[in-house]
């Protein structure tokens, strides 16, 4: 029996060993909160500048993994709560762009889908890619923010005013990170970056009442 495995008691009271476990899971569940708060905090500065938020695909949007159908057709999974984050973040106000080193068409349909115009397939020098996405839209570096998982994005990483990692991402890309996300890539991670966006804006309760059906028409 494992030491997190109480069992099951017939007595239709928790045992000792069950309330234990339950405060041990409160207890993390605090402690990881406080160390969210903590990196929210840190970056909250950083995250007010930021009008553009740039995203690579492959381990970002996706979990990373790629499936081939018999007819050869690439087929990705993306996350529906990524995609409200991304919704959620435009309406405050923070323009959305893909930079990605592989092309395939369900990329180009799941960003029209999500109203993203930047869309960057094929890029292998990502940096190229930044330097003339800011030259075009005349923004500073300062008021980008990057989302990427692995050794291809470091150049950007480097140089975004808000520099973020996947949980899961390579090493060397949490060491360049400002932040680090609690999800990995494709399950959640780019809502909690689109999250901390729309928290720095002071949005976050507008946007909430109004899909509460709570904001005021008049």
């Amino acid at each position: 029996m494992g030491g997190d495995d109480c069992g099951t008691g017939g007595s239709g009271y928790p045992s000792d060993c069950e309330v234990t476990q339950g405060l041990r899971e409160r207890s993390q569940n605090r402690v990881a909160q406080e160390r969210r708060s903590y990196r929210w905090r840190a970056c909250l500065e950083r995250a007010r500048a930021v009008k553009l938020l740039l995203l690579d695909v492959d381990g970002v949007l996706t979990d990373g993994s790629i499936i081939y159908t018999p007819e050869g057709r690439e087929i990705k999974a993306f996350s529906t709560r990524d995609g409200l984050g991304l919704r959620l973040a435009q309406k405050a106000g923070i323009q959305v762009g893909l930079i990605t080193a592989r092309s395939s068409e369900v990329v180009q349909r799941r960003a029209e889908n999500l109203g993203i115009s930047l869309v960057y397939q094929g890029a292998g020098r990502k940096l190229e890619i930044y330097q003339r996405i800011l030259a075009e839209q005349g923004l500073r570096t300062e008021q980008t923010a990057y989302v990427g998982d692995d050794w291809l994005d470091l150049p950007i990483l480097l140089r975004a005013g808000l520099a973020v990692a996947v949980a899961d991402g390579a090493p060397e890309v949490l060491e360049a990170a400002h932040y680090v996300t609690d999800h990995p890539g494709g399950r959640g991670a780019v809502r909690e970056v689109c999250d901390l966006l729309v928290e720095a804006l002071g949005r976050r309760a507008e946007l909430l009442a109004e899909y509460r059906g709570e904001k005021d028409e008049s």
